[in-house]
């Protein structure tokens, strides 16, 4: 009840309008988010930036249901590539293929991927393809591996999830490959014929995955606020001789500042997932939905740093 009740209040325009003007919803709203525009996702990834830490910046929104939009969301990211050039800012992108159009043309999906792909190279950068769904799990690699992969080698990079279940096999594709994965857990309600409901085996996944992403892998994100994860990629990479500059951790923007911080000043490379954009209520609303135990921890971090503060 609690999750559906959390769908539906992501789909009320009237309800997005009133959060948007309430000032204390904006606020926390803008520890996980990095405002509305282009503008201020590049002004929070310089600030990261000053801190040792790069970012990947995510614009908001996703599952379009037009060309057109398809089209303004592409063309954000072509603005956002040159914002981030020009403020000479270290960052990247995530993007969703449904938001470039995946469900409305495929083809169009492609070519809004192709544009992006080839302003982030001409500009030195990266774009890393955001995993969705499951149901998007096997068009996603398809794409990735029968077309812009080759095409644009590791100039882009994807996405794999610890709790579906035939991410280890995708693991060693990747690495077949040689390209670049970021390496999650998930988030996402799934049934229990394609992810683990537990999360002690979800967590084992992700162990295993990340030691053949660490060793044979081309430079692996980590991505996980998970500490004892943390610790055992940090042992590993000790006993196997694995240097820092061969991986990087990864996380969520406004989650664990203290841990980010902590370990780029130990010398890891640490990327910070910036989300920016006007859907940073569905946002929130959506990601709580996913699954609800985010609201604890997300809470439960803030409060742990307040602490630390004092």
């Amino acid at each position: 009840m609690f999750r559906t009740s959390l769908l539906w209040l992501s789909e009320q325009p009237r309800i997005f309008r009133f959060i948007r003007r309430n000032g204390l919803a904006r606020r926390f709203a803008a520890r996980f988010v990095a405002g509305e525009t282009v503008d201020s996702g590049v002004a929070a990834v310089k600030e990261l930036n000053a801190a040792g830490l790069v970012a990947s910046l995510d614009l908001l929104g996703e599952s379009v249901h037009s060309a057109a939009e398809a089209l303004r969301a592409r063309d954000t990211y072509l603005e956002t590539l040159d914002r981030i050039k020009t403020a000479g800012a270290e960052s990247n992108l995530s993007v969703k293929l449904t938001q470039m159009g995946l469900d409305v043309d495929e083809a169009l999906c492609v070519e809004n991927m192709r544009a992006i792909i080839v302003r982030a190279k001409a500009h030195a950068s990266f774009v890393r393809i955001d995993m969705e769904q499951s149901d998007y799990t096997e068009r996603t690699l398809q794409l990735f591996k029968r077309t812009l992969h080759p095409e644009c080698g590791n100039a882009v990079g994807v996405v794999l999830q610890s709790y579906l279940r035939r991410t280890e096999q995708d693991v060693e594709q990747m690495i077949a490959l040689d390209a670049r994965v970021r390496l999650c857990k998930g988030a996402y309600q799934e049934p229990d014929t394609v992810a683990f409901p537990d999360k002690r085996d979800v967590d084992a996944n992700y162990v295993r995955c990340m030691e053949r992403l660490m060793l044979k892998g081309h430079y692996p994100g980590i991505a996980t606020h998970d500490v004892r994860i943390i610790d055992h990629a940090l042992a590993f990479a000790r006993d196997k001789g694995i240097q820092p500059h061969r991986f990087e951790f990864q996380m969520l923007y406004g989650v664990r500042r203290d841990l980010q911080v902590r370990l780029r000043r130990k010398g890891y490379n640490v990327r910070v997932y910036v989300p920016f954009g006007t859907q940073w209520y569905p946002y929130l609303m959506r990601r709580l939905a996913e699954r609800p135990a985010n609201l604890a921890f997300l809470v439960g971090n803030v409060l742990r740093e307040s602490v630390r503060r004092t």
